[in-house]
This record gives C-alpha cells, sequence and structure tokens, in this order.
C-alpha cells in the first residue's frame, strides 16, 4: 500500500470514529433527561392503570342502569352490588312496528267521564297506535253528549242497546249494578273483538286518571302478553300502591302477581275466546279470579300506578273508595319502558330471581319490623303458615288482607311486596310453598 492511500485510510477512520464519537457525544441522555424519561413512563402507567380502573366502573355503572331500568339480565345482591353469576336466558322480542291497541273506555252514567277522556287524549302518542272506543251503558243522555263532544278524537263510540233490568236472586235486588256490569263488559268485548277486529285490547272505566306514561307501559309490556303463555293480563294497577307502601323513585319496577289486579288492564283476543262463552252473570273480576278461570296464569302489574281512581259515587257506595283506593299514589314521572328490556319478567327469568331474592333475605317477626329492628337490612321477610298468621300480619303491616280463592293481593307464588318505613319486605309462606289452598278466602 502506497503512502497516499495510507494517509487516505486513516483519514477515514479518523473521519468515521470522529462521527461516532460526536453522535454519541450529543445523543447520549444525561441524567436530567434519563430522570424525566422515568418519571413520563410511570405517569403513562399511572394513566394506564385509571383508564382501565374507569372502564371497570362505567362497565359496573352500565349493568346497574340496566338492574335499575328493569333489564334484568344482571341481579343484585343484597350489598346492592351486581352479581355477574345470575344472566337472562330467555329474550324478549320487540313489538312490530305497527301495533294497534284500542282503548275501551267502559261508561255508564258519569259526565265526569269528560276528565278520563282528556287525559288519554292528552298523554297518547298516537290517534292511529291508541284509537279511543268508548262504550256507553244506562241511555243517560248529559253523559252521551260529553261522548259526543269528543267528535273524531274518539274513534268509536257505541251504546249498549239493552238497557232492560236483569232477574237476579232475592238476596241481590240491591246488587243489580253489578249484574248490568258484567252484561256491558261481555257486550263491549264483542264489538272490539268480534265485530271491529282487534287484536288486544286496553280497557279502562269512566272514572280512571292516568299517568303520563300509561300508553308507553302498556305499548312496551305487549310482547310478553304474546309471547308468554303464562300470562294472562298486564294492569296498570298496585293494589297496595299507597305511596309510603312503595318506593316512589322505582317507577321502572315491575312485577308478576297471581292477583287478577284489574283498573287498567290489557289483554288479548285468545283470551276473549276463551272467557266469552262462560262470561259470568256478575261479579265479572272475583270470577275472573277463580281457579278455573286464571289457570295458574299471572298478570303484569307496576309497583306505582299507572292508574287512579276518582269515582267514588258508584255500585260500591263509595265505602271502598274513601277506606283504600283514593290514598293510591299515581305515579307522575314518566319511565321510558320502551328502550327498556323487560324480558325480567318472562316466568323462567322472572322466579329464578325472585324467589332466590326473597328467600335470601333475612327473616324478622312482625314486631321486629314494626318496630324497625335490624335496620342495616335493606330487604326482609316475615313469614305465615295459615291464613289467619297472613291476614293478622297483614293488617299490622298495613296492606290489603282480602284473599280470593287463596291468593293475596298483589301476591305471587304466595309472596306479597311492599315497603315498610323506608324498607322493601316480602310477606310470605315457608320456601316449600307449592300452591294456593282456594279455601283461604
Amino acid at each position: 500500500m502506497t503512502k497516499r492511500r495510507r494517509i487516505v485510510l486513516w483519514g477515514a477512520i479518523v473521519f468515521l470514529a470522529w462521527n461516532i464519537l460526536t453522535f454519541f457525544v450529543v445523543h447520549r441522555p444525561s441524567s436530567d433527561q434519563q430522570k424525566l424519561e422515568g418519571l413520563q413512563s410511570e405517569v403513562q402507567r399511572q394513566m394506564n392503570n385509571n383508564e382501565a380502573l374507569l372502564r371497570d366502573l362505567k362497565k359496573q355503572k352500565d349493568l346497574l342502569n340496566r338492574y335499575r331500568n328493569g333489564n334484568t339480565g344482571v341481579q343484585m345482591d343484597q350489598g346492592g352490588r351486581v352479581n355477574n353469576s345470575v344472566r337472562i336466558t330467555h329474550r324478549l322480542q320487540s313489538p312490530a312496528g305497527d301495533v294497534v291497541i284500542p282503548v275501551l273506555v267502559i261508561a255508564c252514567n258519569r259526565p265526569t267521564v269528560r276528565r278520563s277522556l282528556d287525559l288519554l287524549v292528552k298523554h297518547r302518542p298516537s290517534e292511529h297506535q291508541f284509537p279511543i272506543i268508548v262504550s256507553q251503558d244506562c241511555g243517560h243522555q248529559e253523559t252521551s253528549t260529553v261522548i259526543k263532544s269528543y267528535g273524531d278524537k274518539i274513534a268509536h263510540y257505541i251504546q249498549q242497546p239493552d238497557l232492560s233490568d236483569i232477574p237476579v236472586p232475592p238476596n241481590h235486588k240491591r246488587l243489580q249494578g253489578y249484574y248490568k256490569i258484567s252484561r256491558h263488559y261481555k257486550w263491549a268485548l264483542n264489538q272490539v273483538f268480534n265485530r271491529l277486529g282487534y287484536g288486544s285490547v286496553l280497557i279502562v272505566e269512566d272514572d280512571l286518571d292516568i299517568a303520563p306514561d300509561f300508553f308507553d307501559y302498556f305499548l312496551s309490556t305487549l310482547p310478553l302478553l304474546q309471547q308468554d303463555s303464562s300470562l294472562w293480563c298486564v294492569s296498570a294497577w298496585n293494589d297496595n300502591g299507597k305511596e309510603h307502601m312503595t318506593d316512589t323513585n322505582r317507577q321502572d319496577l315491575l312485577y308478576r302477581t297471581d292477583f287478577f289486579p284489574g283498573l287498567g288492564w290489557m289483554m288479548l283476543k285468545n283470551l276473549w275466546d276463551e272467557l266469552e262463552p262462560k262470561w259470568p252473570a256478575s261479579f265479572w273480576d272475583d270470577w275472573m279470579r277463580h281457579p278455573d278461570q286464571r289457570k295458574d296464569r299471572a298478570c303484569i302489574r307496576p309497583e306505582i300506578c299507572r292508574t287512579s281512581t276518582f269515582g267514588r259515587v258508584g255500585v260500591s257506595k263509595g265505602q271502598y273508595f274513601d277506606k283504600h283506593l283514593k290514598f293510591i299514589k299515581l305515579n307522575t314521572k314518566p319511565f321510558d319502558f320502551t328502550h327498556t328490556d323487560l324480558s325480567y319478567l318472562l316466568k323462567d327469568n322472572y322466579d329464578r330471581r325472585f324467589i332466590s331474592e326473597v328467600y335470601r333475605s333475612p327473616q324478622l317477626t312482625v314486631k321486629e319490623v314494626i318496630a324497625n329492628q335490624h335496620a342495616e337490612h335493606n330487604v326482609v321477610r316475615v313469614q305465615y303458615k295459615t291464613k289467619e298468621e297472613f291476614k293478622g300480619f297483614a293488617k299490622q303491616l298495613g296492606i290489603m288482607d282480602d284473599l280470593k280463592a287463596g291468593v293475596p293481593r298483589a301476591g305471587y307464588h304466595g309472596i306479597v311486596s311492599f315497603m315498610f318505613k323506608g324498607r322493601r319486605v316480602h310477606l310470605s309462606p315457608p320456601a316449600d310453598w307449592t300452591q294456593y289452598d282456594p279455601s283461604w278466602s
């Protein structure tokens, strides 16, 4: 190698070495830089952890909201925490887009039917979806004038043609009104189903106020009736619906009940096809509560009533109204049932959750509940074994104590759920309960 080539080679080596040394000197992190980079890394790690925690909290919040909104694909434990081990197994199909549910108003001789009609017209979302049919008995002219004043806001105004007295047993002479009501119901329901051709009906009487979410409630529960053969009606009524007996923050809460509530209720045509041939001459509502009609089927009912009655004057002479009906709380805060999953009310889903919740609750005596002992428990159970115990405990706790064919008002599997001094109480039979005793009446 010539001298010139050696000089060029060494120059190249020196140049390369210098550049490498300069690169490391310039780009080598200082001690402070290393500390800052370490701190940045630690902050980023904490942020990632916090984001993960926020995602978990949001998930728990969503689950809790689903539970409170009636979508109990979620179940809560006694401490109010989400229990992910219990899931919905049966789902509910949404109603078809063009659902029509006629509203049948049973009227007689009350010009105050205007109050009911005003609220129906005010709150219904669509005339097409909820056509109003007013059926009038009694031939009362003033009431007829009021009904006609609504014009085309009422789809059909029909009048019961047979106004004659009905032969009744001698001891029922003062009960003629109950016979006429039963005759009117049969005629009117035949008009709705067999002449007008509807597949369902929502029945109200001429002395009922309705809640703002009345129509949303029935529209959203219609699929339950259509898909669950263990149900035969949906009702707007809670027999123990006085304000202090309900959780006034749970507008979403719905139950199954073995007791036929009436007072704003929905049925399907296939049920009418079953009932019409044997419809009773009188006391149709108590007849509905007989085992031969009920056939172990249940109704849906709300925690907070979607109807209330202002009809003090009627065939019952106002006695029941003054003692009980006028104290019923009507819901005033609308709840969006339309966007709520109500599949938790399907029988298999509901029975598993509800029965478990009841019999998981601590058992207290009536005296302990009344004295508000063991206040750390938000949900408790009081057990009865005999008819006498049930009626005695019910009176002490302030709920309805009567039974129809063994079924307590608002009861399901013998269990009556209500609020007492701010906590949930389940008045229930023993856990091995299997059926009602019709002699308990």
